[in-house]
């Protein structure tokens, strides 16, 4: 076991397999966020909901620049691990409507060309916001953090 340092100055372990699983969704989130600005451009255009009103490929390319710095952040900010990790969880729960979407609407993007394949990927999700709370040790470490909602640090007597 390894300890990092939390945001609130204390020292808190972490452990090989989750520092692992940080760095790998970094590097998922780095390859996802680049591929939004190029060569799956239009597969990601697809997924966005007809129902937002914002220009489809504004989403695309916002999600893609927020994919890549949370991707960052967790590569390369380690004492931030538990507020990056629940902006992330944020992040995959924020993007739920339009995998939704995909699913409701029969759209094909990505290969997804079935409502078993889409739907296989809608259940996924869940599992990615379980990724970063565990990967960071957010869910874990939610009460010691500093500033966060309802922590023991940010109640004042």
């Amino acid at each position: 076991m390894t300890t990092r340092q939390a945001a609130d100055g204390r020292r808190t372990p972490t452990t090989l397999p989750r520092t692992i699983g940080r760095w790998v969704l970094g590097a998922f989130l780095l390859l996802a966020g680049i591929s939004h600005l190029s060569w799956n451009r239009e597969a990601f255009l697809a997924q966005v909901p007809q129902w937002l009103p914002l220009d489809g490929d504004l989403v695309v390319i916002a999600s893609g620049l927020v994919e890549i710095t949370l991707g960052g952040a967790l590569l390369a900010l380690p004492r931030w691990r538990v507020p990056v990790g629940w902006v992330v969880a944020v992040f995959f729960l924020a993007v739920f409507p339009g995998n939704i979407s995909q699913f409701v609407t029969g759209t094909d993007s990505f290969g997804l060309n079935s409502d078993l394949s889409r739907g296989i990927r809608l259940a996924f999700q869940p599992l990615l916001v379980l990724w970063a709370l565990w990967s960071t040790g957010a869910w874990r470490d939610r009460r010691d953090w500093r500033g966060f909602p309802g922590s023991r640090t940010s109640q004042t007597h």
